[in-house]
């Protein structure tokens, strides 16, 4: 008995997302196990395993434009869970890329400035500094209300540092965020 194999992936976008994710798309038979064990899929707009679908049909501007790919914690349940071994956080992350190419974000996520103000910091100083990465997202997307509240608390309990931590390795780090954005290559 002859069994059914999947068709090839040939449509562009489909191939674009292979290629920067580097994931065969074919893989997923949408079991949607992905989808029942991911913690943010119940309340997002399209869930895991329909990203993987709409790439295989080509759907470039609902993907890009998808609350899911911000919303999703990179947590790596979706991965785990999935009986081919079709890593969903990859495919998520070349989404993101891709959206903030085409700026196709969605307005009402501040995501991509959250993550530009922690690895601007993390290049800078080697960790994470929680008053700056705070105050730097607040002036950015003006969001100055939000979560006040809790300030008075976690400087009560010593929860941020007043001064950035300084780590040895500037050189290094400056390298791999090179190393990263594709402009060193493989070279150290």
């Amino acid at each position: 008995m002859a069994v059914a194999r999947p068709l090839p992936v040939t449509g562009g976008f489909a191939r674009e997302l292979e290629k920067a994710s580097g994931v065969k798309l074919v893989a997923c038979f949408q079991c949607q196990k992905c989808s029942s064990g991911c913690p943010v899929a119940a309340g997002a707009d399209i869930r895991p395993h329909e990203v993987i679908r709409l790439a295989q049909l080509g759907a470039r501007d609902e993907l890009l434009s998808s609350r899911l790919i911000w919303e999703c914690t990179s947590c790596g349940t979706c991965e785990a869970r999935c009986p081919q071994g079709v890593a969903l956080p990859a495919v998520i992350d070349a989404l993101r890329r891709l959206s903030r190419e085409a700026r196709r974000m969605t307005p009402d996520t501040t995501l991509p400035v959250f993550n530009d103000v922690f690895l601007a910091l993390v290049r800078q100083t080697g960790r994470v500094y929680e008053v700056g990465l705070m105050a730097a997202f607040k002036l950015r997307t003006r969001r100055f209300g939000e979560d006040m509240g809790k300030l008075p608390m976690m400087l009560r309990k010593g929860k941020l540092a007043l001064r950035p931590p300084f780590v040895r390795g500037r050189g290094e780090r400056q390298r791999i965020f090179r190393r990263a954005r594709g402009k060193e290559g493989s070279k150290r």
